[in-house]
Formats: C-alpha cells, sequence, structure tokens
C-alpha cells in the first residue's frame, strides 16, 4: 500500500469493510503512542515542579539570603509562584501551537505531519533532562524548555483532525474517542513514570540534590526528562514507516520533503507568536503597573490573534490559498459555540492535570502559610494517587464518545456530564475552605480527592461527546478543522488554570478559582441547552 492513498471513500460500506477499516485502524493505533508521549513531554511540567521544590531549586533567588528571614521567606513564595509559571509557559506554548497544528493535515499530510511533529519533541526531552541535571539552572533555561514542550501540546490538534479523515461519520466517536482518550492517557502515564523514575540514577545523578522521599534520597531527577528519548525515536520512526496520507485530508499531496518543510514553517511561526507571549507573561513587570493577576488575561488574546495574522500574511503563497479556506471556520457561529463548550471539556481536564500535584501539596503539605518551608509530616503521599484523575478522564473519553454514538447524541451526554462537573467543582472548592482552615488539613484529604476524581472523570466523558457532536455540526470539510481550533482554543485552559491557581493560592483563597470555574460550566451548560437541545435549538442533538 502507497504511503499516499488517493481513493479514500470510508462513507462506502464496501469500501470500508474491504479496505478502509484495515488502514484506518493501523493508522489509529500508530497515532495513539505518538500522542501519549506528546502528552507526557507536555504535560510533565506540573509533577516536574512538585519535585523541584523538594529537590531544591529555587533558581538562585535564595543565593546570599539567610535562612528563616523575611527576605529569604519572600524570596521562597516569589520561588513557588514561578514553578506556576512554568506549566503556565508550557500551557500557553502547547495551545498556541495547536492553532497551526489545526490546518496542517491539508498542508502536509498526515503521515509526514504526524512523524516530524513526534520527533520535535525530542528537542524539549533532551533539553529538560540538561536542565534537570543541576539544581543551579536558571530559570530562564528551564522556561525555554517549558515553551519547546509545548510541542507536544500541539500534536493533538493535528493528531485529532488525521484521524477525523480515517473513519466514517458513523464511527466517528469511537476514533476520536480512543485517539484523544488513550493519547490523553500519556498524562497519567507520565505522571506515575517520574515518581519512580526520579528516585534511581539511571542517566546520571542530579548535582546538589536535597530532596528525599520518606527519608530515601532522590538520585536522578533529570530521569524524568531522559526516560522519553528513546520512546520518542520509536514512535517517530513508527509513524514515518506505518502510517499514511489520504486524498480527503490531503487534496493535494506532497511529497515527503515539502510535507515536512511546510509542517515545520507552520510550527516556527507558532513558537514565534508562544515566544512572544511567554516573554509577556514573565518579562514585563505587570506588578509595577499593578496588572499581575490580569496580565494572563491580556497575554492570551494577543498570542492567538498574532498566531492567527502570522499564519494569514506571513505564509507563502501555496499555502496561504489552502489556509484562507480553512479560515471559513471562523465565520461560522457554531464554530465559536462549541470552541467555549469543548474548552469546558477539555482546557479543564488538562488544567486540572497541570496543577493537581502541586495544588494538592500547597494545601496539604506546605500547609503553614507563615512559614513555606514547613512540611505536614502527616500530609498523604500525593503522587501515589495523584496519576488517577488524568488517567481516570483519558479513559472515559472514549466511553463518552459511544455513549453519545449509542444515543445518537453527544448533546444530551454533554449536558449530563456538565451537570455533575458544576457540582464536583463546588465540593472540591468545599473541601478546600475546609482544608485550609484545619489543624490537621489530612483529615479532608479523601472527600477532597474524592471530589476531584469525579471532575476528570466528568470533564473526560463531556470532553469524548463533544468530539462526537463535531461532525454532526459540520460538513465534512470543515468538520477536521473545527477540531483542530477547538482543541486548541481548549488547550488555553492549561495555561490559564495553572496560573489562575498560583494567584489564588498566593492570595490564600484557592477555592475562588473553583468558584469561577462553575460558572463558566453554568454558562457552557445553558449555552448547550440553548443551541443543541431547547424548543429554540438550530442542531437537533448533534
Amino acid at each position: 500500500m502507497s504511503v499516499n492513498i488517493k481513493d479514500w471513500n470510508v462513507d462506502d460500506e464496501g469500501f470500508w469493510k474491504s479496505t478502509g477499516k484495515k488502514i484506518a485502524d493501523k493508522n489509529l493505533w500508530t497515532s495513539i503512542p505518538a500522542l501519549l508521549l506528546a502528552f507526557s513531554v507536555w504535560i510533565m511540567w506540573g509533577v516536574l515542579i512538585k519535585y523541584m521544590k523538594e529537590f531544591g531549586f529555587n533558581f538562585g533567588m535564595t543565593d546570599g539570603l539567610v535562612v528563616g528571614t523575611e527576605a529569604y521567606v519572600n524570596a521562597l513564595k516569589e520561588v513557588n509562584n514561578l514553578y506556576y509559571t512554568l506549566p503556565a509557559i508550557a500551557g500557553l506554548a502547547g495551545a498556541t501551537l495547536r492553532l497551526p497544528n489545526s490546518f496542517l493535515i491539508s498542508l502536509g499530510g498526515g503521515r509526514n505531519v504526524v512523524f516530524i511533529t513526534t520527533a520535535l519533541l525530542l528537542i524539549p526531552a533532551v533539553g529538560t533532562g540538561i536542565a534537570l541535571s543541576d539544581v543551579n539552572s536558571p530559570y530562564l533555561f528551564f522556561a525555554i524548555m517549558a515553551l519547546l514542550s509545548g510541542l507536544g501540546g500541539g500534536n493533538f490538534s493535528s493528531s485529532m483532525s488525521n484521524i477525523s479523515f480515517f473513519f466514517p461519520k458513523k464511527a466517528q466517536g469511537y476514533a476520536l474517542g480512543m485517539n484523544a482518550g488513550l493519547g490523553n492517557l500519556g498524562v497519567a502515564v507520565m505522571q506515575k513514570t517520574i515518581p519512580f523514575i526520579v528516585t534511581f540514577s539511571l542517566f546520571g545523578g542530579t548535582a546538589g540534590a536535597i530532596a528525599t522521599a520518606k527519608g530515601a534520597p532522590f538520585e536522578g531527577m533529570q530521569n524524568a526528562a531522559w526516560i522519553w528519548v528513546p520512546l520518542i525515536i520509536l514512535a517517530s520512526l513508527a509513524a514515518f514507516f506505518g502510517m499514511n496520507n489520504v486524498s480527503t485530508g490531503t487534496p493535494s499531496m506532497p511529497n515527503t520533503a515539502k510535507g515536512i518543510s511546510k509542517t515545520l514553517y507552520m510550527i516556527m511561526l507558532g513558537l514565534i507568536a508562544a515566544g512572544i507571549g511567554a516573554f509577556m507573561l514573565v518579562g514585563i513587570p505587570w506588578e509595577s503597573f499593578g496588572m499581575k493577576d490580569s496580565a494572563m488575561w491580556i497575554v492570551l488574546p494577543i498570542v492567538i490573534v498574532l498566531t492567527v495574522l502570522l499564519m494569514k500574511y506571513g505564509t507563502p503563497a501555496d499555502i496561504k490559498e489552502n489556509l484562507n479556506k480553512q479560515f471559513s471556520i471562523l465565520g461560522d457561529k457554531h464554530n465559536w459555540i462549541m470552541t467555549i463548550i469543548y474548552t469546558m471539556t477539555f482546557g479543564s481536564f488538562i488544567g486540572f492535570s497541570m496543577v493537581f500535584p502541586k495544588l494538592a501539596q500547597d494545601i496539604f503539605v506546605y500547609s503553614n502559610p507563615v512559614d513555606p518551608e514547613w512540611v505536614n509530616p502527616n500530609a498523604p503521599n500525593i503522587m501515589l494517587w495523584a496519576f488517577l484523575g488524568p488517567l481516570f478522564g483519558a479513559l472515559v473519553r472514549p466511553i463518552g464518545g459511544i455513549l453519545s454514538d449509542k444515543v445518537n447524541s453527544g448533546a444530551k451526554i454533554t449536558m449530563w456530564s456538565t451537570i455533575f462537573q458544576i457540582i464536583a467543582a463546588l465540593t472540591v472548592a468545599y473541601y478546600v475552605v475546609q482544608a485550609r482552615g484545619s489543624e490537621t488539613p489530612e483529615s479532608y484529604w479523601w472527600p477532597f480527592f474524592g471530589a476531584f476524581m469525579v471532575l476528570f472523570l466528568t470533564t473526560g466523558i463531556g470532553n469524548g461527546s463533544t468530539f462526537r457532536s463535531i461532525p454532526y455540526i459540520f460538513s465534512k470539510e470543515k468538520a477536521g478543522p473545527v477540531l483542530g481550533w477547538t482543541a486548541a482554543i481548549a488547550a488555553y485552559g492549561a495555561f490559564i488554570i495553572p496560573n489562575v491557581f498560583g494567584q489564588q493560592v498566593t492570595a490564600g483563597t484557592p477555592e475562588y478559582a473553583l468558584y469561577g470555574f462553575a460558572v463558566y460550566y453554568l454558562i457552557c451548560l445553558i449555552l448547550n441547552w440553548w443551541y443543541y437541545q431547547g424548543p429554540k435549538r438550530e442542531v437537533d442533538n448533534p
């Protein structure tokens, strides 16, 4: 079978059974591990910062300060806030890179795009391994690696868009749910792998490490990044030799070299926009203008607009003509409605995956606001359980799609998942308040943890159901770009949520973040009902 398949009509039952299904399944099961690794590299900062605190990574900000003094305590608080900026930068970059990734399949071909975007993950994996090899590595180095790890976040949009072209409409819920669900499983795999791999010297020890885990010294923090390198190489080779480009996704299929070069050019534009956004976020003295807490709301729209403008006006003529056709989705009202709803599901999932270990650590482990170094001796082992949230959220994603296929409506499943998502967010907020005001916060760990698991489950189910709705709302030509676009905007949850929690933890009111999210979920519930379920619905229960 040729790498480029020109005759591809999976909605023809005869073709699907005789030829299409085998090829589609092969591409799906090659795509999933590549996407899993992309998520592992992108979201690893949510776990890394937890261990960076224990290892003593202070970016040199405590040098020359006397332990216990007010200046020392204030420096530690600032370092703790900087920890939160690393997953936020990764989130910003990953979401921004999804914008060009949304349009890559039609330009470069699915096989070419998945191969090169997976291979690029080697850059942040190797670079972060180097940064983590010494506790004295500067913050700027970490910030650049966090930015480049956004390459993994961007891959989701091109991956989902690609898989949508391989399967007939009747199987879209299953295919997209499996690709997204098992791909997102990379978050849970990463959260379980890193706590294990850092405890011994596999790729060498970490210079200057002071951390202990239950009294046992950690040996190799940098293992958390190096462990992905051989796996990325294998996944890249599998994509190159095992995947296909199909005519429905890429009408004018380029050769491998041209497909890769077009992909790299578009990704470069995304990195430029993301880099400018990251600099604006941490390089501008917002606090001097009294705008520290509002900076991200200024940076976010600037980065989105800048990325779109770079793609629209900074591309060669042959790419620009193709992009202009796909940009037609930006004039479709339902593209924006589904973007808002989809952000509620995936944006919450990925944002909570980024922030959960550190948030739980701040509430239950470093629970004395007066002394940032005080450790609660009765605190739970956060990393023993943290992986379960992303695991549940990822595994139920296909179930959301399958249930939607069975009831013949993604909107119905989205409605129920949103209702329970609101309840779960408010329940988590309640136990945050109880734990924060208690001398024994660990006594609230299990109800807090249980409510958070429900939050992960509902975001996963809702994510699967929204996937199913999109192919029924939009034409085949628009569905792929819409899937990519909505996934791109939703991924900014990985930027917004760590920032919001970082601000609210610093202010001592993390529950306020959850109240705000619950209000947003309610708005999404109303939108879903008004446009897709209510008496004035414009599409009947897609």
